[in-house]
């Protein structure tokens, strides 16, 4: 092997080791709040006080665990988080898959049944991607106090229904403009209406991007803390606020072990969603993104 051809394989190995090694350095930084997060739920209080926060406990005891799902006081409730637990699910849930049906609809309508002035309304939907949370807090609540359903959790359904579906929309109609218009047309020369194209055709395509809509929806709507604050009280708030008001609630020395582990019961659901189905993801969003 010549000089230079050692010289060019030394440069490449040096090369990849650089930006491996970097990669890992990166990803250590990331994940060191998580990794003080769990080490920290699984120890007692007074180990914690004695010692370090980064450090292995000595005697792990899942405790704080316990008692951050069933027995932390929340105002003068001391019923834990899994009561908003089940509020968070009772509001993700059906928030999901309305914002994602209706989507999906509207990618459908707007790609495959396009009508006068279709750029312009997808324009207008679009604009909704950029509005920020406060700007449609004062809007929301007074449309939630005239249907009645101001600090309840079909409330909740009903504002992230609707934020969403702007996002919902630009994710269905991004992918449906990729899908020949041939397969709708044979599919109307052979009797197929409306609906059953959208069924029997669209839909069976759309995985990739129903998956996308879903995870985003997701963690845009569990993670959420404004609205849940704003138009949600007491025994009716979502798990991100219950969180905030057990570890603002202190009585006696500050149980740090009781707060990693009520983060990490809030965290648990949108990190098993990007495990399971993260590639599916990335997938779905290079699909949709070939034209439009």
């Amino acid at each position: 092997m010549s000089t230079e051809a050692r010289s060019a394989r030394r440069a490449h190995q040096f090369g990849r080791l650089f930006i491996y090694g970097s990669l890992i350095a990166l990803a250590i930084f990331y994940l060191m709040p998580l990794w003080v997060m769990i080490v920290t739920s699984l120890k007692s209080l007074d180990e914690i006080y004695s010692g370090s926060f980064i450090g292995l406990p000595q005697a792990i005891t899942f405790e704080a665990w316990e008692k951050a799902w069933g027995q932390a006081c929340i105002g003068t409730a001391c019923d834990g988080l899994r009561p908003y637990f089940v509020n968070s699910l009772l509001m993700v849930i059906p928030a999901v898959a309305l914002s994602t049906a209706i989507g999906a609809i509207n990618g459908y309508i707007l790609t495959k049944w396009r009508f006068p002035g279709a750029n312009f309304v997808f324009g207008l939907m679009l604009f909704g991607c950029f509005l920020p949370f406060q700007a449609v807090i004062l809007p929301m609540a007074q449309l939630l106090g005239s249907l009645r359903l101001s600090g309840t959790i079909p409330g909740l359904v009903l504002v992230h229904t609707v934020y969403g579906i702007s996002f919902t929309t630009l994710f269905f109609r991004n992918y449906f403009i990729t899908i020949p218009d041939e397969l709708t047309r044979a599919a109307q020369i052979d009797g197929a209406g409306f609906f059953r194209i959208f069924f029997s055709v669209m839909l069976p395509t759309a995985l990739p991007i129903i998956v996308v809509s879903c995870i985003w929806q997701f963690t845009q709507i569990w993670n959420d803390f404004l609205f849940g604050v704003s138009f949600t009280a007491g025994q009716s708030s979502p798990i991100t606020v219950a969180l905030n008001n057990i570890v603002n609630v202190t009585m006696g020395r500050k149980q740090y072990n009781v707060d990693m582990a009520a983060a990490m019961i809030a965290a648990i659901p949108t990190l098993v969603v990007y495990i399971v189905a993260g590639r599916y993801f990335v997938r779905g969003l290079t699909a949709g993104a070939v034209k439009g």
